[in-house]
């Protein structure tokens, strides 16, 4: 069957990220970018899925500035067949990319699509659920573990109280959690040959997708800085302090 992964370019998460000085947003000019760790998760699924037989082809798919074309060699690299880019300048809200993916699916008629559960950058949360959606496809978010079985997948998704179970009608879509496995490193021969593979660019006019944001974004500020700790002497101290100063008792 075919798989469809996305994958997303965000600000490198060992990177500190900077409030432009305007309030509009966060620096991106000359910050180290990378794939999203999520969307990373969700590409090693794929490929692990290929390599067992189950998959018998994979293609990545990302939205996004020109740029997005080394993210997609990347994802090409650990394993994807070959890439989309729907290319953008603009900011792509979580419905957009919703709407684009739907037009992709369409078009290339995937059996399931994997995508990381959100991104490390908006912590929307939202496009996977959109997706399955506007498919009118069955949808399991958070997974840490899949088993296809013909024409149905087995899922188990993490939720606020252990561990919930389930079983979903294929197609369907997909978001990876953190335990779903663990990301293989990209070698050098691989990223070599992912040069060679095909990578296709397209517009989202050409697809008939209006990704014009629907939400405006007010104001970004940092986080008020926490103040300096003190050393008390003893515990009576302490709970002077918790009661007179922090008022939590």
């Amino acid at each position: 069957m075919k798989v469809l992964v996305t994958v997303k370019r965000v600000i490198d998460p060992y990177v500190k990220v900077r409030v432009k000085s305007d309030g509009s947003g966060v620096e991106t000019a000359n910050v180290k970018m990378t794939m999203n760790p999520f969307c990373e998760i969700a590409v090693e699924q794929a490929v692990r899925m290929k390599e067992a037989g189950v998959a018998s082809e994979i293609v990545a798919v990302s939205i996004g500035v020109q740029q997005c074309q080394e993210t997609l060699r990347t994802a090409m690299a650990m394993g994807a067949d070959r890439g989309i880019l729907v290319e953008t300048a603009g900011e792509v809200q979580p419905l957009a990319v919703a709407k684009v993916l739907k037009a992709i699916v369409d078009k290339e008629q995937p059996k399931l699509v994997i995508m990381g559960k959100q991104a490390i950058d908006d912590d929307s949360n939202q496009s996977g659920q959109m997706l399955a959606a506007l498919l009118g496809w069955p949808q399991a978010a958070f997974i840490s573990s899949i088993t296809v079985n013909g024409e149905t997948a087995d899922v188990t998704r993490e939720i606020d109280g252990g561990l919930e179970k389930l079983t979903v009608r294929l197609p369907a879509v997909v978001t990876a959690d953190l335990r779903l496995n663990e990301p293989r490193y990209v070698t050098l021969p691989n990223i070599m040959k992912a040069k060679k593979k095909p990578l296709e660019v397209m517009k989202p006019d050409a697809l008939g997708v209006d990704i014009a944001p629907r939400l405006t974004i007010l104001k970004v500020q940092e986080p008020p800085k926490r103040g300096a700790g003190v050393k008390v002497a003893d515990v009576k101290e302490l709970v002077a302090k918790l009661r007179n100063e922090a008022k939590v008792i």
